[in-house]
């Protein structure tokens, strides 16, 4: 029912904030005569807030046309390699000049997208940056709400399958890096595959800021979901897709409630930065509209959640910790599997935190180096970014110029052994 009023109530609003960017453009373009008014600047603005509160917040585009490899712009084209129906792996294909055509390749990254909320393009300066020194795919996972009903529920188990069938699509040589919640997935889907001495093991994995222990420094997130009975959960969060949706009839964890939750949990920065974005739009300072518009596009898109992934993830990772107390097991190939990292020994391992992140905190990554037992000391490593929150560690000026540096010379480190290995 409340998905039912939530979607009554936003028909309501969409042609109030179509009104209201009309009235926006009305006070504000230099044609209109309205524009001279006394206190059209303002008048303007408090219509633009109406309009971006009002209205629909679509799933953003990637907006990755080119990158620049070794001083040359090179065009990229993102094009899907491999689709199933909660996800689609993306390729961002370099499409490099002939004089170009005699580099060596470059090292493969199969980035591992949330899937909590956000769509997988909150990853876009992630892969913009990674693109600079490797051939990138990525998880783009689907809103739930698009996928029939028909096509069956989605586990945490199916997550863990799919990881395994993505890196053995690209093969051993490839890198995988995990942003946030997929940490869990990924570490159990290597850990499998190296208890079926998989030959397609990948060469190492980047962990970044991801609820591997949540028992360590837990933070607000995790407090509420060991504070709230496992029941609550299932009575409050979960509601069914509306009739004009593909997924009509889907039990879900609707993105607007997740929205909710994310705006709940810093409701002084959201409106302090709004009232920025007011004032900005009445100097007229530009630079900083735009930077607000491009963060709440984003912000505000958000995607419906497959009920079983929710509580599974819910039940397994922030209540019982099956994962570091060595009682997870997952379903894979009509077997079961109990999730033992410390049979990883050929895959190099890299986690990477925020020093002020309030989603994962500190040691909750880091807690897979205990737990990966089997990986030798020598091809691990750990990395604390001061200053950094939680978004800071994978996108923005913290990613690019303090973190990135050292995930690429991690990758190539790795790569120069896997070498030594072999021609020894």
């Amino acid at each position: 029912m409340l998905y039912t009023l939530h979607e009554a109530q936003r028909s309501i609003m969409m042609p109030l904030s179509t009104w209201a960017e009309a009235m926006s453009q009305v006070y504000s373009h230099p044609y209109s005569p309205l524009s001279y008014a006394p206190f059209a600047s303002r008048v303007s603005a408090g219509f633009e807030l109406i309009y971006r509160f009002g209205k629909e917040y679509e799933k953003p585009s990637f907006g990755i046309r080119s990158v620049e490899v070794d001083g040359v712009t090179v065009p990229v084209t993102k094009k899907v390699v491999l689709e199933k129906p909660f996800c689609k792996l993306l390729h961002f294909e370099r499409e490099f000049p002939a004089e170009m055509a005699g580099r060596a390749p470059d090292p493969v990254v199969l980035a591992f997208a949330p899937l909590s909320g956000h769509h997988s393009s909150l990853l876009r300066d992630t892969v913009r940056t990674l693109l600079r020194d490797h051939d990138v795919y990525l998880t783009d996972w689907v809103d739930a709400r698009m996928v029939p009903l028909s096509l069956g529920p989605f586990h945490l188990d199916d997550y863990v399958g799919y990881a395994i069938e993505f890196i053995r699509a690209l093969g051993p040589e490839v890198h995988v890096m995990s942003v946030c919640q997929p940490t869990v997935p990924v570490l159990a889907a290597v850990s499998i595959m190296a208890a079926l001495d998989d030959p397609l093991q990948p060469r190492s994995m980047i962990m970044m800021g991801g609820p591997i222990d949540t028992r360590e420094s837990p933070t607000g997130v995790n407090e509420l979901a060991i504070q709230k009975p496992f029941q609550w959960f299932e009575r409050n969060l979960i509601y069914r897709v509306p009739a004009r949706y593909p997924g009509a009839g889907r039990p879900v964890y609707p993105g607007f409630l997740q929205h909710a939750g994310f705006i709940a949990m810093n409701p002084n920065r959201h409106t302090e930065s709004h009232r920025d974005y007011y004032q900005d739009l009445v100097r007229g300072d530009l630079e900083d509209v735009e930077a607000h518009r491009r963060f709440y596009d984003e912000y505000n898109a958000v995607l419906d959640m497959p009920v079983e992934y929710y509580l599974d993830t819910i039940r397994t990772v922030f209540q019982k910790h099956l994962l570091p107390l060595g009682k997870w097991d997952v379903k894979f190939e009509n077997q079961v599997f109990r999730v033992d990292p410390a049979k990883i020994s050929r895959v190099a391992l890299f986690t990477i935190e925020g020093e002020l992140d309030d989603i994962s905190g500190i040691g909750q990554t880091q807690a897979a180096h205990e737990l990966c037992a089997g990986i030798p000391k020598a091809r691990k490593r750990h990395l604390t970014a001061m200053g950094a929150g939680h978004y800071g560690i994978f996108s923005g000026r913290r990613w690019r110029e303090q973190i990135y540096p050292e995930v690429k010379a991690f990758i190539r480190k790795n790569l120069a052994a896997a070498k030594s290995r072999r021609a020894a």
